[in-house]
């Protein structure tokens, strides 16, 4: 059966099951604010289910329970979608809740996906929860109570909440996903859900502050059917454009003709390579990325930046929407300086210490069978920065040859 016609049976039967539970269990009328909650964050909790194999049920219905459907006090300060503690691990920002006792410390996140990613990383990191792994993803009644048992939460009813809430929204469909649904998809999966209850929910992709939820930017510009052709349709990102800083932007996929979205938007090629300080010879994206279609501002919206693992300081510039020379004057630091995951980066104002930073630039030997493409991947840098950085004029390496990698 191909992907196509499994969806159109997911998605029929996710309707049903809906439609049975609102009719066999009508005293548990379904909560809009659980609906939206499923809507707005089922695509980072599939993502996150193929990355890691924490099933998206579980997720799901752990973030109502922790959030009270996003609309806890925890969540609305730190973006917290999970209740996880600072632990001595923690380097990034902190919040203050009482939760068990007064005053305890809770992590702090940029956004929603941040929280959603690192439920996943901490699950698949602590040796007390290996043992959850073991189970069927589809197998929620073992996944919550070992949960439980592995001491996630001191609620004593922890474990029976997740699982009424799996069953009662039917989330194990959730986990029927192989692959990240496309757009269409997801929005048609949406809108069944919609469907099969009585309340009116703009789905995402909409100019709805669904988007302003999962991304921090403003709502989205309407978007025609062409903008499919080029924009990322991204769970973290609304279709077409939208706001970074004030500033008009896109998400646009890897593979995407630099000169399309320049005819698209009527901006000049040579503005775009410019104000997203791109590689002059840049043609094709090689990288889904954002892509502003105004100058970027010399400082961010907020004060401060925290840098995530894998996390290079151009990307910080475009999540931002903050010139990267600026970026980097702020902080007393050079391209191809990579601050470490936790590092604060100042956004508008001048720091006076350097913020810490991995090491020098990393070396690269190339062995046989590699390939600029290969290294390329590997170091998640571009072809055009290792070429440029080695003063390489085509594409052939020698064995032995030393590659500077600048991230």
């Amino acid at each position: 059966m191909g992907l196509k016609n499994k969806f159109i049976v997911l998605l029929l039967t996710f309707t049903f099951v809906i439609k049975m539970n609102s009719s066999l269990f009508a005293q548990e009328t379904q909560s809009p604010a659980i609906l939206e909650y499923i809507q707005l964050y089922a695509p980072i909790a599939i993502e996150e289910m193929i990355r890691t194999g924490v099933p998206a049920s579980i997720k799901i219905a752990q973030g109502i329970l922790e959030t009270n459907a996003g609309r806890g006090d925890l969540v609305m300060r730190s973006n917290n979608h999970f209740g996880i503690k600072c632990k001595t691990s923690w380097t990034g920002e902190k919040v203050f809740h009482d939760d068990d006792e007064e005053g305890e410390c809770f992590r702090k996140y940029a956004s929603a996906y941040d929280s959603y990613v690192d439920h996943s990383n901490y699950l698949k990191s602590q040796p007390r929860y290996s043992f959850l792994f073991s189970y069927n993803k589809d197998d929620y009644a073992s996944w919550a109570w070992g949960l439980k048992k592995a001491g996630y939460a001191t609620n004593p009813i922890y474990a029976q909440t997740v699982i009424k809430f799996i069953e009662q929204y039917s989330l194990n469909q959730l986990n029927s996903f192989e692959t990240i649904p496309d757009g269409e998809s997801l929005k048609s999966f949406l809108i069944a859900l919609n469907s099969s209850s009585n309340t009116a929910i703009a789905v995402p992709g909409s100019t709805n502050q669904v988007n302003e939820k999962i991304s921090g930017s403003q709502k989205a510009d309407d978007a025609n059917e062409a903008d499919k052709e080029i924009i990322a349709e991204k769970e973290s990102y609304p279709v077409g454009i939208f706001k970074v800083n004030g500033l008009k932007v896109i998400h646009a996929k890897k593979g995407t003709s630099l000169l399309a979205i320049a005819k698209k938007y009527k901006q000049q090629l040579s503005n775009l390579v410019y104000w997203n300080e791109l590689s002059k010879n840049t043609a094709i994206l090689n990288e889904d990325q954002l892509i502003f279609i105004q100058k970027k501002r010399k400082t961010g919206s907020t004060q401060f930046h925290i840098v995530n693992a894998h996390e290079d300081i151009r990307e910080i510039s475009q999540k931002e929407g903050i010139q990267l020379s600026s970026l980097l004057k702020l902080n007393k630091i050079s391209l191809g300086m990579q601050p470490k995951a936790g590092e604060k980066l100042s956004l508008q104002i001048q720091r006076k210490d350097l913020p810490q930073l991995i090491g020098k630039h990393p070396t690269h030997v190339v062995k046989k069978g590699e390939s600029l493409y290969t290294i390329s991947k590997k170091y998640r840098v571009s072809i055009d920065s290792i070429k440029e950085a080695n003063s390489i004029k085509n594409d052939d390496l020698q064995v032995g040859q030393r590659l500077k990698i600048l991230k």
